[in-house]
C-alpha cells in the first residue's frame, strides 16, 4: 500500500510543478519578478499544508528581489492553484531558489578552462 501513496504524492508534485509555472509565467503581473523562472520541483507534504517550491531564475536584474516577489505573490499563485486543482487543501508555498543549474554552468565553466590545458599539455609532450 505504501507504493500506491508515493505515487500518488508523484503526481501531486508534478501536477503542482506545471500548474505554478503555468500560473507564475501567465498571471503573475508582480514587477520585482524579473528574468526567466523555472520550476524546477515540487515537494508536497504528505498532509498537503505546505509545498516547498524550488525556482531557478536566470537572467533576472536582481536575483533576491525576484524570489521575494515571489514569495509576496504566493497567496495569489496559491488560490489560482485551488482553482486549477481540486483537492481538500491547497498548500501553502514555500519559494526556495534552486543553484543547480547555475552550479551547473559553473561547473561546466571551470572544465572548459581545465580541457584547454589539458590538450596543450599533451601537445608539448
Amino acid at each position: 500500500m505504501p507504493n500506491r501513496n508515493n505515487n500518488r504524492q508523484g503526481r501531486i508534485d508534478e501536477e503542482y510543478k506545471k500548474e505554478i509555472g503555468l500560473i507564475i509565467d501567465q498571471k503573475v503581473k508582480e514587477p520585482s519578478i524579473t528574468g526567466l523562472i523555472s520550476v524546477t520541483k515540487v515537494k508536497v507534504t504528505t498532509d498537503l499544508k505546505y509545498a516547498k517550491v524550488f525556482v531557478s531564475i536566470l537572467n533576472s536584474k536582481d536575483t533576491k528581489q525576484t524570489l521575494a516577489g515571489l514569495k509576496k505573490s504566493s497567496g495569489f499563485i496559491r488560490s489560482e492553484l485551488a482553482q486549477k486543482i481540486n483537492l481538500r487543501n491547497t498548500p501553502e508555498l514555500i519559494f526556495e531558489l534552486d543553484d543547480s543549474m547555475e552550479y551547473g554552468a559553473k561547473i561546466d565553466r571551470i572544465l572548459q578552462d581545465i580541457i584547454p590545458e589539458e590538450k596543450i599539455k599533451k601537445e608539448e609532450e
